[in-house]
């Protein structure tokens, strides 16, 4: 009778078992074909605010052999006739055209441009095991701005444009308009880098007061484990990619002020963007660990207030006032040393380092003065006004 019993429990527990594990796989089975859905590798079309699609407007995601490698790209405008931008994404290796889709509600750049969103090499659609990590340097980065340049003039028969560098981007921006002046109307900073290692040990040391103010017993803690004096610092990415990340976003410093993203936010709005295939949204993770691990010391290597300083070309900033991902008061500084024929620098008040997201309207106001106080350089500029 007892073993008949024992029986009975154990086909009981086999039955839950099956039945959980018939639950899990249902449920990632359904998570596939959610996640397949939203990844046709297709950029919806342009629309207006009534959502109806844009006449003549463009939305084309492009592939093109740059730097003798296959690298992807976004063109996005409501009228291809207008000014093109360049737009250099962060990271380094990430990416942003799926970030910023999310941010679009009563303003965007397409509206009076046509803007390139370049995945640069080794990132996202432009990632591939055969990449090779020994070309993956500031001066070849350089080099593919420059071909990627080349492109887009030859075919919006441009003779000049403009480039738009965001954290990892506008270090690599300001490295392109050095040698490459000729080809752009204006360079446009957001979240500028110009002494990354200083502007480091400067987050360390608000986020480790802050937490003490706070009594947050665990962020200091964590932060104590490493030390801003050390010769690895800020290359140790143990500590770039956990507690900094971490808590930047938690104190409202890092990526966004007031309404601060998780990993898991970015890495929700990564997988919903409809622009990726599944593969691409796979190599788009593969390409932010490459990026990083042979990008970073090039800019923590790097100080811009001693390499970099006298441009030929208009230089604009702008920067978050709780920017401590890349230094506010860092990026000012350098701003006030450089020399350039024009320049100006834009604090956003209620931002931290995505001033494009978290204040668009305010961001293409600028963008388009900035444009109007260079109209002489356009192929066309009526759309500005």
């Amino acid at each position: 009778m007892k073993l008949k019993e024992k029986g009975e429990k154990m086909k009981k527990v086999l039955k839950v078992i099956g039945i959980t594990l018939l639950s899990i796989i249902g449920i990632l089975l359904i998570g596939l074909v959610i996640l397949a859905v939203n990844s046709p590798g297709k950029l919806e079309p342009l629309k207006d605010s009534e959502g109806k699609e844009i006449a003549g407007s463009l939305t084309e995601k492009s592939f093109v052999e740059i730097g003798g490698i296959r690298q992807g790209f976004f063109v996005r405008s409501e009228n291809p006739e207008n000014p093109v931008i360049l737009f250099l994404h962060g990271g380094p290796g990430s990416p942003e055209l799926p970030m910023l889709i999310p941010y679009e509600v009563s303003e965007r750049l397409e509206k009076y441009f046509t803007v390139c969103y370049w995945d640069q090499r080794g990132a996202g659609m432009s990632f591939s095991s055969s990449v090779d990590p020994g070309t993956m340097t500031t001066a070849q980065m350089v080099e593919d701005t420059h071909q990627m340049t080349e492109y887009l003039k030859n075919r919006f028969n441009q003779e000049k444009i403009y480039l738009i560098g965001h954290s990892w981007g506008s270090y690599l921006g300001v490295k392109t308009i050095e040698k490459y002046p000729e080809n752009y109307i204006a360079y446009i900073g957001i979240g500028q880098v110009s002494n990354q290692v200083e502007s480091e040990k400067l987050a360390y040391d608000y986020m480790l007061q802050h937490a003490m103010e706070i009594n947050d017993k665990s962020a200091v803690k964590n932060l104590q484990k490493f030390d801003k004096n050390t010769s690895d610092f800020p290359k140790n990415l143990d500590y770039m990619m956990t507690v900094r990340s971490l808590l930047m976003n938690k104190y409202g410093i890092g990526f966004a002020h007031e309404k601060p993203l998780s990993m898991i936010d970015m890495a929700k709005i990564i997988l919903s963007f409809k622009g990726y295939t599944l593969s691409e949204k796979v190599n788009y993770l593969k390409g932010m660990s490459l990026s990083l691990t042979t990008l970073w010391d090039y800019v923590v290597e790097d100080n811009l207030f001693e390499s970099s300083t006298t441009f030929q070309v208009p230089v604009y900033i702008t920067q978050g006032k709780y920017d401590y991902q890349v230094s506010h008061a860092l990026a000012r500084e350098w701003f006030d040393k450089i020399e350039a024929p024009q320049k100006a620098f834009f604090t956003f008040e209620n931002s931290a380092h995505g001033t494009i997201m978290e204040e668009p309207e305010k961001f293409v106001q600028i963008i388009r003065e900035i444009a109007l106080k260079n109209t002489q350089n356009f192929t066309s500029d009526k759309n500005l006004h």
